[in-house]
């Protein structure tokens, strides 16, 4: 059985993954990867590992650690194995996977890690969405995930390409179908029909869903939520962090 998270973005052949299991004839196999210094390690389980890929401690969301290693929330464990722990944690009322099984016997079973140097990301947080979006706007990011082997293929809805007005600019940024650009849009991402106004700025921003901007708004680093309508002459900008856009007014259309 292979468990994953929902929260992660990365790129993964799961055959290998089986392959380095059953070769260490583990009990389960837990992905890691190894952070780079400054990682806020509280948000991430974290485990330590001897040579040979065991793991030797197991901690969820520690406030301190020596360890950069993570657990990327990706799981292989045999189904019986998993039915057997169920039940009993069911019995025990406890509920949860990783500290009351992966943690709880991290000295009984054989917990092996399996180590991945690709790109991976959480987006379980602000923070991380936000930085997860901007990785997107650098080349070998987007040549990673939609041209090297395997490609990563979405559903495609039918809309018109974007459009971009006479007057318009547009740098480092991902502008999805059904746009309409009118104004300056610089190191941002913008989703589905988001409409740009006249003498609007756009700068290290991710624009949600169906988003109005009116004219002369000033957007910096900020997340705009899905079907927001900014009115004309707004400004918001994150100062110390990003910034969360919600503006539900009326949208009139002619």
């Amino acid at each position: 059985v292979v468990i994953v998270s929902g929260d992660g973005v990365y790129k993964m052949d799961y055959n290998k993954v089986l392959e380095y299991h059953i070769e260490r004839k583990a009990d389960i196999t837990v992905v890691c990867k190894e952070m780079p210094e400054g990682t806020d390690m509280s948000r991430f389980g974290v485990l330590k590992s001897d040579e040979n890929g065991r793991v030797t401690d197991m901690e969820e969301k520690p406030m301190m650690t020596d360890s950069h290693l993570i657990s990327c929330g990706i799981y292989i464990i045999r189904r019986r194995q998993l039915i057997e722990l169920i039940e009993r944690c069911a019995l025990e009322d406890r509920y949860d996977f990783v500290r009351d099984i992966l943690v709880r016997y991290k000295n009984v079973k054989k917990i092996y890690a399996y180590k991945t140097n690709e790109y991976w990301n959480s987006i379980s947080s602000v923070e991380s969405y936000y930085q997860t979006n901007m990785d997107f706007l650098k080349p070998e990011v987007r040549k990673y995930f939609l041209a090297d082997h395997p490609e990563i293929y979405s559903k495609v809805q039918d809309l018109p390409p974007a459009k971009f007005n006479a007057g318009s600019h547009v740098r480092n940024s991902l502008v999805a179908s059904g746009c309409i650009i009118n104004g300056t849009v610089e190191d941002s991402v913008l989703f589905k029909k988001v409409f740009v106004g006249n003498n609007c700025v756009i700068k290290n921003s991710v624009i949600l869903n169906d988003v109005y901007l009116g004219d002369n708004t000033y957007i910096e680093n900020c997340i705009v939520e899905s079907r927001d309508t900014i009115r004309a002459n707004s400004r918001f900008v994150g100062e110390d962090s990003v910034k969360i856009v919600m503006e539900k007014n009326e949208r009139y259309i002619m």
